[in-house]
This record gives structure tokens, sequence and C-alpha cells, in this order.
């Protein structure tokens, strides 16, 4: 009787140190200055963009870099392998654009929109897009290092995306892709890299996660529930609380056995 209430017990101490983990992580914000020019003012208008769009040559990448482009809507435009790096694109509207190859390292983008956009092999280092709209955006093969928490990504196509830790470069602390208690539902992230990515309280309803790496990975409180976990990697991925619910090509899965907290989560 002893045993069963100490393993409640511990049950209930390690969700709430979960939650409170990711309540903190969530409120970064509340340090930054949200209403500075950094986050509010553009220094550019659209017709300025398609200007510099209609003047450059086309083998040449469009250097936006450091610009601050915030609230601008960009949306449909075409702006493939732009350099984008430490560009601020707070609550723009980037739907329908077009960010093959772009380089957004170091961006700001929050609460933008790029639905239905596409960044097929965009590269996202230290990018901040939390609350962004990126439902049905399609980031094939994109590396992201970045923070998306509470993105909405329903229906995002992330296949082969790299959003592993960067074990290379830790002088800010572990560098890995981001999505705590993001909207993945219907997203396909078919063979892509999540190792060590932080996925706490992320709904991945209904998600393709065939082939996936979620080796190490943090999927505490995440809802896999119908997902398709076929060949996906499981090794010592924490899912504590994770509902496992219904799971499609569960015996296909790799490693399953070895995840922490197998016992903890809900299946």
């Amino acid at each position: 009787m002893k045993s069963s209430c100490w393993a409640k017990v511990t049950l209930a101490t390690a969700i709430l140190a979960v939650a409170i983990a990711c309540a903190i992580a969530q409120d970064m914000t509340r340090f930054l200055d949200l209403k500075s020019d950094d986050f509010t003012k553009a220094d550019m208008t659209r017709a300025e963009v398609e200007a510099a769009l209609a003047a450059v040559d086309p083998a040449t990448p469009l250097d936006f870099s450091g610009r601050r482009l915030n609230g601008l809507d960009l949306s449909g435009l075409d702006l493939r392998r732009s350099k984008l790096q430490a560009a601020r694109l707070n609550r723009a509207n980037l739907a329908g654009a077009n960010l093959d190859g772009a380089m957004l390292d170091q961006a700001w983008a929050l609460d933008a929109d790029l639905s239905g956009a596409s960044l097929r092999g965009a590269s996202l280092f230290a990018t901040q897009l939390m609350g962004a709209k990126l439902d049905g955006a399609n980031l094939t093969g994109a590396r992201i290092v970045g923070d998306l928490s509470r993105a909405n990504m329903r229906r995002a196509r992330l296949d082969g995306a790299d959003l592993s830790a960067d074990m290379r470069n830790q002088s800010m602390g572990l560098m890995r892709g981001v999505l705590r208690s993001a909207n993945l539902d219907g997203a396909s992230f078919e063979n892509a890299n999540l190792a060590r990515a932080v996925l706490e309280f992320a709904s991945l309803r209904d998600a393709n996660l065939r082939g996936a790496k979620l080796n190490g990975s943090e999927l505490a409180g995440a809802d896999l529930q119908g997902a398709d976990v076929t060949g996906a990697d499981f090794d010592n991925a924490d899912v504590t609380s994770t509902r496992l619910i219904g799971l499609r090509g569960r015996k296909e899965a790799r490693n399953l056995d070895r995840a922490k907290n197998l016992d903890r989560a809900f299946r």
C-alpha cells in the first residue's frame, strides 16, 4: 500500500515539475519589451520590398539581414534564398510566401503568419517563432534550431527536417528545436531528426512520425493519439504523462520499450 501511494506521489511531483518548467519557458517573453520599435516598427514598406525584389538579379539572393519588417504584409511574395538573418518579422504576414532556402538564422517572428508558406531547406538557427502560424506550411528538409513554442503547425510538412540538438554549439545552452505546447495535429515528420528536441505538451494527434528519430526527445505531457510511429526511434525519449493511445505502427516502432518513464505514460 505504501509503495503504491509513494508511486502516485512521485508521479504527481514529476508532472508538477514538468508543468512548472514549461510555464517558465513559455513566459520568457515577459523579459522583453514587446512594445519597443524593435518589435513593432518597420523600416520598409511592402512596395519597397517588392521593388527590391524586382531590381535584383534572380541569381543573387536578396539581403534583408537585420531589417525591421514587423507587421508588414508580405503574403505571397517570392523570397526564395533571401537573407533574413536577425531580421524582425514579428506579426508579419508571410502567408503563402516562398521562403525556400531562405536564411532566417536569429530572426524574430513572434506571432507571424506563415500559413501555407514554403520553407523547404530553409535555415532557422536560433530563430524565434513563438506563437507563429505555420499551419499547412512546408518545412521539408529545413534545419530548425529555434523556438516554436505555442506555434500552430497543423498539417505542416516537416519531412526530413532536422530539429535535433546542435552538440557543437552550446555556449548559450543546448540549442535544439523547441516545439513546446505547439499544435502539430496531422503534421508530417517522416524521417525527420527530432533527437533531443523539446515537444513537451505538444499536440501530435494523427501526426506522421514514420521513421522519425525521437531518441532523447522530451515528450512529457505530449499527445500522440492516433500518430503513425512506424519505424520511429523512441530510445531514451521522456514520455512522462505522454498520451500513447491508439498509436498506428506501434509494433514497428523502435526502442519504445527503452523510452524513459514509459510506465508513467498513458497507453
